[in-house]
């Protein structure tokens, strides 16, 4: 006998002709680990080989065999009962692989009990079996249908989660009826994270009290938002601070909502807020109306206020700018205006349109009261070399003796050393 297993080893690691079914199982039954291992990895193994080595003692043999793809799906649906989690968890990954296009009618024997797999594996004792099984289904677009649906309302989000956000088998009426039916808690957060959230789902997660849903659905760029739904929220804004910038930010504003907002958000947000292009110059004109008004209620005192002050008038002159680039007269002579006029906000707003620099930029520049980069953001706006001079001495208030001057007429630093300094100060 152990000269015939040595034989049989031998052939079963090397070459020759394939194990015969009687051979295969003489290895199976008296084989050690080793070799039981090596025949539950390999797909040339008979399926009752395979079958049997699936109720191996050791777990390591079965974790081979629930990998194995060659293993029939009747030792399948017995390893999802098995009860090491590792086992279950490599069945898992595998069974995936072949759900898509499985549906609960079966007339196919095998793809039967393959879909009965997978119905058992979505109900495993053991969440992470279930989030494995989620996580690799998430995104199929023909995965079995009923066990998305039962998924989608694990009690566990983490399970949940990944097939709610991401799943394309999940129907408009699939996820109104699991908004409906108070779903575990993060579930309408991950429905609101969806791509191209449809108009009915939205209008009935924003009717639910779910605050940190409605901010994820606010910030889905892609989600589509009725205006009247968005006017609501904007409404109820006042009091969820989590909502402000994602409303101040969604792609379409309506200006009632534009002027609600402009009464309540943080002034960090007013710029954004009074910088929208789809604010036509009467809603503009409104926010920059209720954002002054704002600056006077302000109860701040010294440094604060100043600080709130100038990032109210930051917002105000980026409305007007925009209003004047729209009409096509913002031009130097509207700078230079305002530079004698010492409305600095104004200018500012102004070079950062013309640059097409960000206001920061523009704003940092003459923070640092830096001579070339002044010099380099108006030329990237296409104003003269003599303005230049203006904005050194009059904005960044700079000593003449500081003052960068035109070369034969010319700004007086190459183009590259201006791409420099405008690399370096954003």
């Amino acid at each position: 006998m152990t000269g015939m297993l040595a034989g049989l080893i031998k052939r079963l690691f090397g070459s020759g002709r394939p194990l015969a079914y009687e051979e295969q199982r003489e290895l199976a039954r008296n084989g050690d680990e080793k070799i039981r291992a090596e025949m539950a990895s390999r797909d040339d193994m008979r399926p009752e080989i395979l079958y049997y080595l699936a109720g191996d003692l050791k777990p390591e043999i079965r974790r081979r065999v629930a990998a194995n793809k060659a293993t029939p799906v009747a030792a399948d649906l017995v390893l999802t009962k098995d009860k090491d989690d590792q086992v279950r968890a490599d069945l898992v990954t595998k069974i995936a692989r072949v759900a898509p296009g499985l549906t609960d009618n079966e007339q196919d024997r095998v793809r039967r009990v393959t879909y009965e797999v997978l119905e058992t594996l979505a109900r495993d004792q053991v969440p992470k079996i279930r989030q494995i099984l989620a996580e690799a289904l998430k995104d199929v677009a023909n995965a079995p249908p009923a066990v998305m649906r039962r998924l989608a309302r694990d009690a566990e989000i983490a399970v949940a989660a990944p097939v709610l956000q991401y799943s394309p088998v999940l129907t408009d009426d699939d996820l109104l009826d699991i908004i409906a039916t108070s779903p575990v808690a993060g579930a309408l957060a991950a429905i609101s994270r969806r791509q191209g959230v449809p108009v009915a789902v939205a209008d009935a997660i924003a009717a639910t009290d779910d605050t940190a849903a409605i901010a994820e659905l606010l910030a889905n760029k892609s989600a589509q938002i009725r205006e009247e739904t968005l006017d609501r929220l904007a409404d109820r804004a006042a009091d969820f601070e989590s909502w402000h910038r994602p409303l101040v930010e969604r792609p379409h504003l309506s200006a009632k909502a534009a002027q609600r907002l402009a009464r309540f958000v943080a002034s960090s947000l007013l710029e954004s807020l009074a910088s929208r292009h789809d604010l036509d110059a009467e809603t503009a004109k409104a926010v920059a109306l209720v954002v002054r008004r704002r600056l006077d209620e302000m109860a701040a005192v010294g440094p604060a206020k100043a600080e709130a002050k100038r990032e109210v008038d930051a917002a105000v002159a980026m409305v007007r700018a925009r209003q004047l680039l729209a009409a096509g007269t913002l031009d130097e002579s509207t700078v230079d205006t305002a530079l004698s006029g010492g409305d600095s906000a104004f200018v500012e707003a102004a070079l950062s349109l013309l640059s097409g620099l960000p206001l920061t930029v523009v704003h940092k520049t003459v923070s640092l009261q830096s001579a070339k980069g002044i010099v380099a953001v108006t030329w990237k706006a296409k104003l003269s070399p003599a303005l230049a001079v203006q904005l050194q001495g009059k904005l960044l208030r700079l000593p003449s003796t500081r003052v960068l001057r035109p070369v034969g007429g010319d700004f007086p630093l190459s183009a590259k050393e201006m791409d420099w300094q405008i690399e370096f100060l954003g």
